[in-house]
């Protein structure tokens, strides 16, 4: 006898045919990246908002020259540009309302300025000088973070955490298509979608993950695809028109707000500069696609479609020159300035309640400087 033929032996039926949980169609993203600029869509777009947009860029666009220079010039360790990639940047921050939350990755500065953030705080921790540079609270900026996606799941928990407050809040996490291959993405995209956090996550998608082609990190026919398999709509928009941009991420957050859960967002973009300065990115491609690339620029985009609405003229675009040349110039000043540091404010902010093992290394530090000030006498 065998053990099936035994009495009271399980016996499994044959399974029901398979059902999806959700149906897919809806979470597709389209074929091609939205877009607005040179389309029919463009006579809908809002005329304020495109001028905002374009003064947003030309400021983006000038800020990262300066910051550019400034680590040329000795006063940033490093800058990582956002050159080319600005209709993104300044996009995710006209998106959101003060209430919400902004959760940048390092590359992310120049949202983190469109935020409301000082143009200097914004570069204290690429200077060296602090943990972070700026209060997270007042602007409702998370730290830049350096190592990749792991601000995704904490944007993901505060999220959660604020619908379970009943507090009307939507949080917006930026990341490169080289995050995207981090377990914190995926980890993320699992947890928003499960509890249908108010949370969106806009994938900046700029071509190579340092040096490393997006060719050789996926096979998905775009990153805005694994959304589907969370369980969470994927939209696929064109990363340099600003308006498009804008649109589809407003529309992600009302999303998001209304109880709709996450949304997806890969932005088709693209790193014109150096991964930083400390990059050589004529080893990995050729000038021909990075001057193809220029012909998409997201000024220039910008620039005809105003121009063509006759909403912006040569005044308007030397205004716009002007007043990013004089936020350069304050930078560029303020930068130049040699900070005062205290090397005890290592210890600040780090944890709510210290630790006693800071306690201990605060008691060292302090120590170990007032020996120097004694030999030095």
């Amino acid at each position: 006898m065998t053990v099936m033929e035994q009495r009271g032996a399980y016996r499994p039926t044959p399974p029901p045919a398979w059902q999806p949980r959700t149906d897919p169609a809806p979470l597709l993203p389209d074929a091609e990246p939205y877009r607005v600029l040179g389309t029919e869509n463009a006579a809908q777009a809002d005329p304020e908002l495109l001028r905002r947009l374009y003064t947003q860029l030309v400021h983006g666009r000038r800020y990262n020259t300066q910051a550019t220079a400034l680590t040329k010039q000795g006063r940033l360790a490093v800058y990582p540009s956002s050159t080319g990639q600005e209709a993104c940047e300044v996009a995710a921050a006209l998106a959101l309302q003060d209430r919400d939350w902004l959760f940048p990755s390092y590359r992310d500065t120049l949202a983190v300025v469109a935020r409301g953030v000082d143009p200097v705080e914004a570069l204290t921790l690429l200077r060296g000088d602090w943990h972070t540079g700026y209060d997270p609270y007042e602007h409702r900026v998370a730290p830049l973070c350096t190592p990749l996606a792991t601000q995704l799941p904490h944007a993901v928990g505060l999220a959660h955490a604020a619908r379970l407050k009943g507090d009307d809040v939507v949080a917006l996490a930026m990341v490169g298509d080289g995050g995207t291959s981090e377990g914190d993405f995926h980890e993320a995209l699992n947890f928003a979608a499960v509890w249908q956090a108010p949370v969106v996550f806009l994938v900046q998608n700029n071509g190579f993950a340092i040096s490393v082609p997006l060719a050789k990190q996926t096979a998905a026919p775009s990153l805005a695809h694994k959304a589907v398999g969370y369980g969470m709509p994927g939209r696929l928009v064109d990363g340099n028109d600003a308006a498009a941009v804008h649109e589809v991420l407003t529309d992600a957050v009302r999303r998001a707000r209304e109880g709709g859960g996450p949304t997806l967002v890969e932005a088709v973009t693209y790193r014109v500069e150096a991964h930083t300065n400390a990059d050589d990115a004529t080893r990995y491609r050729g000038d021909a696609e990075v001057e193809t690339w220029r012909e998409h620029d997201p000024i220039l985009l910008l620039e005809r479609e105003l121009t063509a609405r006759g909403l912006l003229d040569e005044n308007g675009r030397q205004a716009a020159r002007d007043t990013a040349e004089a936020m350069a110039a304050d930078l560029r000043a303020r930068m130049n300035q040699d900070p005062v540091l205290d090397p005890m404010d290592l210890f600040a902010d780090v944890y709510a309640e210290d630790t006693p093992q800071l306690r201990e290394q605060r008691a060292l530090l302090r120590a170990e400087l007032d020996a120097e000030r004694e030999g030095a006498h």
